[in-house]
């Protein structure tokens, strides 16, 4: 899953729940501004941040780790 689909699947389910973001970093223990600026394409969360959102909304992440071929 692209970066923007990662964001975009977060930023629907939470208006999908009707939930604004000042209220999901309450529930998330998330900054409001990190929050925020994941929302617009411009943070680098980390996978702890990620998973509290997710968590807060309900929603399961799960990372794939690719396999490479040697070259």
């Amino acid at each position: 899953m692209h970066f923007s689909n990662l964001i975009n699947s977060i930023k629907e389910r939470r208006e999908m729940l009707k939930v604004t973001q000042e209220t999901l970093a309450e529930l998330s223990g998330v900054g409001l501004r990190t929050l925020k600026q994941f929302e617009s394409g411009k943070g680098n969360p980390t996978a702890e941040t990620l998973h509290k959102l997710a968590d807060a909304l309900g929603m399961e992440l799960t990372f794939q780790v690719k396999k490479t071929t040697p070259e």
